[in-house]
């Protein structure tokens, strides 16, 4: 009947090698690349945001944070957590230019 079986775990989400190959090709073609690790969730696994010196950003999901951090040392860039640190300004402020103006992007 196996009413008291256990189930078996679902394996954690993988990275995809498109999704590392994106984040790698955003930090050789922008200057002053951050890198935040955002949280799992709910809906979401945890992700890993870049974001330029002008505040263009991007995400894209990771395995967990000890891989993004192992991520972002490995490509020499500073990395965050934004449940600490939020995130930066200029991201706040590229945003609010898009909205304004979305024919310049």
């Amino acid at each position: 009947m196996g009413l008291f079986r256990r189930r078996k775990r679902a394996a954690p989400a993988s990275r995809d090698r498109a999704d590392l190959d994106h984040l790698e090709n955003f930090v050789r073609t922008r200057k002053g690349v951050e890198a935040y690790i955002e949280p799992r969730t709910t809906v979401t696994e945890t992700t890993i945001m870049l974001i330029a010196d002008d505040g263009e950003w991007t995400r894209r999901r990771v395995g967990g944070p000890d891989e993004a951090r192992r991520w972002a040392h490995r490509i020499a860039i500073p990395i965050y957590d934004v449940r600490l640190m939020g995130y930066p300004q200029r991201m706040r402020d590229y945003n609010e230019r898009r909205k304004r103006r979305p024919e310049l992007f």
